[in-house]
């Protein structure tokens, strides 16, 4: 049936997508365990990012076809599946901490909506990508093309959704939409590592960086005040004190989060 697991490794959480058998492909109840794990990490003091992988030799390869026919016909049972997948891609981009996808193998459909809706994306070089909507007859959410159009540019988007072309890590790289490519040996380490170095950081400062970037792909005037008041509060905190003297003193800062 496919499960998502939830880990807590000292600062870091860890989410990942098992279904192996079937490339980790996400059926309804994988959804919302997806968002519900997003929103259990975050709330979770302890955890300060949070790393998203796939089980097996996968990310993501989409949404379950098979339950399409009984799942995803009636109007009705369409958008009721359409809110409870747009619920797990909007759970990374709410939580207050950052979210890295660490990605394998192939990631296509809703895996590449759910890498999309991470803050950072790391891909290992026989990461595969497609979107493949155009091959099934679905339309693509307008909140899910506009989170693309932000993240790779218009163009882009135009070349992957309406040829629905498969694409490689070269083209994810070249497009912007990962941040780096790395050796399949050593993706795991490196999404670690990066998720380990945002764990030592300022928690304020992380939260209001990921919130002023926000704005970039939801050009809300609420959030842009939350976002502005996030940096204020930076300048308040007894990290910013601690960053400071911890910088003259020439040691490592130890960070509180507030």
């Amino acid at each position: 049936m496919g499960e998502v697991i939830t880990e807590v490794d000292g600062a870091v959480g860890r989410l990942v997508i098992s279904n192996p058998e079937k490339h980790n492909a996400m059926n309804k109840s994988m959804w919302v365990a997806f968002a519900d794990g997003i929103e259990q990490l975050d709330s979770n003091p302890r955890v300060r990012a949070i790393v998203i992988r796939g089980a097996g030799k996968a990310f993501v390869s989409g949404a379950d076809i098979s339950q399409f026919g009984s799942q995803r016909t009636a109007l009705e049972d369409q958008r009721e599946y359409d809110a409870i997948a747009e619920r797990a891609y909007r759970a990374p981009q709410k939580a207050s901490k950052p979210v890295i996808a660490g990605i394998h193998g192939y990631c296509i459909g809703g895996g590449l909506g759910l890498a999309a809706a991470c803050d950072l994306r790391i891909c290992a070089s026989d990461a595969k990508f497609r979107m493949p909507a155009a091959r099934l007859g679905l339309g693509y959410s307008v909140e899910g093309v506009q989170r693309f159009v932000a993240l790779v540019g218009l163009q882009n988007v135009m070349d992957l959704f309406l040829t629905a072309r498969p694409f490689d890590a070269a083209d994810a790289l070249r497009t912007g939409f990962v941040a780096r490519v790395v050796a399949p040996d050593v993706l795991n380490e490196t999404v670690n590592e990066i998720a380990s170095s945002i764990a030592d950081n300022a928690p304020l400062t992380v939260r209001a960086v990921k919130l002023a970037a926000r704005t970039a792909l939801q050009p809300d005037p609420q959030l842009r005040r939350a976002a502005e008041q996030a940096v204020l509060a930076c300048a308040a905190s007894a990290d910013y004190r601690e960053g400071t003297q911890a910088f003259v003193d020439k040691r490592r800062p130890v960070f509180s989060g507030s």
